[in-house]
């Protein structure tokens, strides 16, 4: 079999589509591990305009336009597979296969009927690259108790344990999560909640603008405090791990409802940021305290002011990029699902019940052959 994997991810900020073709020529995740080509591949305007309205809760017009979306969703994903690998020269015929998270539409792990729907059918994705195609990775974990989400964090500890410190890999996706790596111990994780994805909704509806560059328009503004403790009440934040979340929960009419009125664009903006840091350093004190070192990825990474006040939340803990650990931030993620594509292929479970929620391990996703 080759040992080379695309993964394939679209987050919960639905701002691309993170295409990763990675080499797994050792025996596990680190040996010999080689990033070879990454790409991000836009969204076209109008599909992600309603993909972002069904991850809020939107409804779909009808069965037949989800069935449209799940195959437009699964030929973009087509699409930014080829084009990864026409950038790195490499013929398809040499990957194993392809690792495909899909777009979430919704999630709903819990309940007398719990399920998680990520769009993207991985038979239309094998039959335009003609590559083997895992997809549908969340489904099984639910099925078995789990949360479904995270399921990075097996990944995360393949690479980025430490034996001399207790760690936390942080994803600031749309949703923000951690993978607690102890010195000693069992790997836990869970969402914390909003990082990038209230930020970007309402940088989009005041500016025009998919995401706050750097955080300027945050910067522009001043934190309102009554907002923040509003904000900071919501019931979801002091629920206990396993928990995992979305933009079905944290958007703009959970926004609206804490306003007054008159507040500015910009506070509110500088508000949502402080939130997001806020909730973050809580999660890290409330379960594993003697955290040394917070190695952070995904695309709030590049916006220095929110990482800024991370740091400052976590006074004595060093923050700092996953890229000072030999791995990209914006691609860890789509490296972590050619991973689970490759653990599919073996046979080897995806998923860390202690994490999830799960009432154990389950090989993860649906293979489509080529």
């Amino acid at each position: 079999m080759s040992h080379l994997f695309i993964g394939l991810i679209s987050g919960t900020s639905a701002d691309g589509i993170d295409a990763a073709l990675v080499e797994f020529p050792g025996a596990n995740a680190t040996e010999g591990l080689r990033l070879h080509a990454a790409r991000v591949h836009a969204w076209a305007p109008a599909l992600r305009e309603r993909l972002v309205a069904l991850g809020q809760g939107g409804e779909p017009a009808s069965l037949d336009e989800l069935g449209r979306l799940d195959v437009q969703v699964a030929q973009a994903f087509a699409t930014a597979a080829l084009a990864l690998l026409e950038d790195a020269g490499v013929a398809s015929a040499r990957v194993a296969a392809i690792g495909s998270h899909g777009q979430t539409a919704r999630h709903r792990p819990h309940g007398d009927a719990p399920f998680t729907m990520q769009l993207g059918d991985g038979s239309v994705i094998a039959e335009r690259t003609g590559i083997a195609t895992v997809a549908d990775f969340r489904r099984r974990d639910v099925a078995a108790g789990g949360q479904g989400a995270p399921l990075v964090p097996a990944f995360h500890a393949a690479l980025l344990h430490a034996p001399h410190e207790d760690r936390a890999v942080l994803n600031l996706g749309g949703i923000g999560n951690y993978t607690l790596l102890p010195r000693t111990g069992q790997v836990r994780g869970f969402d914390t909640g909003p990082a990038n994805a209230l930020l970007d909704a309402w940088c989009l509806r005041h500016t025009g603008a998919a995401y706050d560059a750097d955080g300027a328009f945050a910067a522009s503004g001043t934190v309102d405090d009554a907002l923040l403790a509003r904000l900071l009440g919501e019931p979801w934040f002091a629920q206990p791990p396993p928990k995992s979340t979305g933009r079905e929960q944290f958007h703009l009419d959970w926004v609206q409802a804490g306003l007054r009125g008159g507040e500015s664009p910009a506070d509110v903006q500088a508000t949502l940021l402080e939130l997001s840091a806020a909730t973050l350093a809580d999660a890290l004190r409330a379960h594993q305290p003697g955290t040394a070192r917070v190695l952070a990825c995904g695309g709030g990474v590049r916006n220095g002011p929110l990482m800024r006040r991370i740091a400052a939340r976590l006074p004595g803990v060093a923050v700092e990029s996953t890229a000072a650990h030999g791995l990209d931030p914006d691609f860890v993620e789509a490296m972590a699902f050619a991973w689970l594509a490759r653990e599919a292929l073996a046979g080897r479970p995806g998923n860390l019940p202690a994490v999830t929620g799960a009432r154990g391990p389950r090989v993860l996703g649906v293979v489509h052959p080529a």
